[in-house]
């Protein structure tokens, strides 16, 4: 109601920042007090480094998309947003592309300077947005991109879940046994004087190891996992793991099919939005995670740019996108639907890696049980051989 007065807190840099916050809601700020220094500096600690879901930047394009059909001006429906934010830090970039657009800069311009949340096919398609004016269903492809591609890696992630834990229970079960039962084995046949074979001398010795010196182990186990997720950020190893992945049986198809929904589902969000074409198959190409993938969008991308059809530039990487792909863009260019098709091939291929990751797990299952039988009956000759033959020398 007019005339009324309301309280609460807001973030903001000074008094001058919050008074704008507040005129651009419709308020006028009366008084301020600052949150005691420690509560601050407890809140700043817990949101440094805390990266932006994919789930939150996917409900703000959804209620900013509402927000502007209703009418409601962009800083305010930013500052609205922002309240709204459980990321602190979303919450303060939102905050600031409010400030920067109340001084004149665009939507699009102002999320730029944050690569880290806004991607570039984000930004891009925001920029086209704001010069058709066509933002609100700019918006509504984006949304409808952003769901679709976090069902796509959700059901990736969930087909890997079940050999994850199994693989982790196996391993937990293992150095139990090498920290628990090895050591009082190991004893046990030392005075004895049994003469051990070679499998069981190995066992003895990692469990005496695990149990003895656990902290460098530990300590091996950490250094392993942080060299190795270190190696497959430079481009050597990340080219090892791309190229593992495009031959191990299993997995190529489904890299093969993901990219190609991902490609599809990109190429027609930027096509239906009005972004040309060498433009859009450039952003596409940053945004894939496979260096062969992105290589063969960015080839065709400057053929592309010298005359030549983009079906016909990618004929030469049948061996990456199927053949349907290519074959379904030469006709979208002969007929001019080139987005509509890319956009059933990107449905096609999206029910396609959800049909393999329903399958994956019976897959992998039967190869679980192999990996688990081999090992376990590796411990089990290594244990019993040694009193095989102590009870046949009784």
């Amino acid at each position: 109601m007019e005339g009324e007065t309301t309280s609460g807190t807001k973030e903001a840099k000074d008094e001058r920042e919050l008074g704008k916050i507040l005129h651009q809601e419709g308020y006028i700020l009366i008084s301020a007090n600052l949150e005691e220094e420690k509560k601050r500096g407890l809140r700043l600690n817990f949101s440094i480094g805390k990266k932006v879901s994919v789930v939150e930047k996917m409900m703000f394009t959804r209620n900013l998309q509402i927000m502007v059909s209703a009418g409601l001006p962009i800083p305010r429906a930013l500052n609205l947003l922002a309240g709204q934010a459980k990321n602190k830090r979303f919450r303060s970039v939102l905050f600031e592309i409010s400030e920067k657009i109340v001084q004149g800069n665009r939507l699009s311009e102002s999320m730029s300077k944050y690569q880290d949340i806004f991607s570039e096919l984000f930004v891009n398609m925001i920029m086209i947005g704001e010069e058709s004016g066509t933002l609100e269903d700019i918006l509504k492809n984006l949304t409808h991109q952003m769901e679709r591609e976090h069902q796509l890696k959700s059901r990736i992630k969930g087909a890997m879940m079940y050999p994850a834990v199994i693989l982790c229970l196996m391993l937990g079960i293992g150095v139990l046994m090498l920290i628990a039962v090895i050591p009082k084995l190991a004893q046990m046949f030392n005075e004895m004087n049994v003469e051990l074979p070679i499998s069981t001398k190995i066992v003895m010795a990692l469990g005496d190891f695990i149990s003895k010196k656990w902290y460098l182990a530990l300590i091996g186990t950490i250094t392993f996992i942080v060299t190795f997720r270190t190696a497959l950020r430079t481009k050597i190893g990340k080219r090892i793991m791309d190229i593992a992945s495009l031959r191990i049986p299993i997995i190529s198809s489904l890299v093969r099919q993901t990219n190609s929904a991902y490609t599809t589902r990109t190429l027609g969000s930027l096509f239906a939005s009005g972004i040309p074409i060498v433009r859009a198959l450039e952003i596409t190409a940053n945004s894939l995670g496979n260096l062969f993938f992105r290589e063969a969008l960015k080839d065709a991308a400057e053929k592309v740019g010298k005359g030549a059809k983009l079906g016909e530039a990618l004929k030469p990487y049948e061996n990456l996108y199927p053949s349907l792909v290519v074959q379904m863009i030469e006709i979208g260019e002969e007929t001019g639907e080139t987005s509509t098709i890319l956009q059933k091939l990107a449905d096609f291929y999206e029910e396609e890696v959800s049909e393999a990751t329903k399958n994956l797990s019976s897959i992998i299952e039967p190869m679980l049980m192999i990996v688990i039988g081999a090992a376990v009956g590796f411990f089990a000759i290594s244990i019993f051989q040694p009193m095989y033959g102590m009870l046949g020398n009784i």
